[in-house]
């Protein structure tokens, strides 16, 4: 657990307090939220950006074997790392 300490203006306090905003929660529950939101407006530049060099889409079967090289990938350096672990 972290504990942090910031300096916020007294009325931003005053109504974030008002609207229960300033306990751990709440807090967390808006720093959940905004990550997300950063996440997916970096998501959106990306396809703008492979929309712009004209790459085209992948289809659905493409995606799926994509998904499944990596769960595989990820798989076999599992296995890799807990028979290492083993030895």
């Amino acid at each position: 657990m972290t504990i942090l300490t910031i300096d916020l203006p007294d009325n931003l306090v005053k109504e974030a307090k008002d609207a229960g905003l300033l306990t751990s929660e709440a807090l967390a529950q808006l720093l959940k939220d905004a990550v997300r939101r950063q996440a997916g407006r970096r998501l959106l530049d990306v396809a703008k950006r492979i929309q712009a060099a004209g790459i085209p889409p992948m289809s659905d079967e493409e995606i799926v074997a994509e998904v499944k090289a990596v769960r595989a990938e990820r798989r076999a350096r599992q296995a890799k790392a807990d028979h290492a672990g083993r030895s």
